[in-house]
Order: structure tokens, then sequence, then C-alpha cells
């Protein structure tokens, strides 16, 4: 069973529910309210994969690219 405390609490950033989580070249986003929705991002924002749909894409696209400075590394 996934923890999700931990996800979480190794978050790079929280936004409305979604954990980012940096990676060496990725960025992992759960959807900490419905954990079955996640999706991965290339280091240029490209989806490599996801189980979201279009819009919940779009929205963590733009969370993403909105507050990718506070990202910490």
């Amino acid at each position: 069973m996934t923890n999700f405390r931990t996800i979480a609490e190794e978050a790079s950033m929280i936004i409305n529910g979604y954990a980012f989580t940096k990676e060496t070249k990725n960025i992992r986003v759960l959807n900490l309210n419905n954990p079955k929705m996640a999706i991965v991002f290339d280091e240029d924002g490209e989806v490599l994969e996801t189980s979201m749909s279009d819009i919940e894409i779009r929205i963590v696209k733009d969370y993403l690219s909105d507050n990718i400075e506070f990202m910490e590394d």
C-alpha cells in the first residue's frame, strides 16, 4: 500500500492537492485526493506517462509551469 504521508513529505512542492516530486531528470506528480491519477513529466515539461484526463493534465502542467522556480532541488 502506498504511504501518502511519505509521498507528501518527500515532495518538492504541493499545490492544491498535487504532490510534485523532482527526480533525476523527471518530475512525478500525484493527485493526493485521487491517488489513481498521476503523471510524469520530462525535464522539458513533456508528458512521458499519465493516468490523468486531458483537463487534469492541463491543470497540472499549468501549476508546474507557474511554480517550477519554487521546486526544491
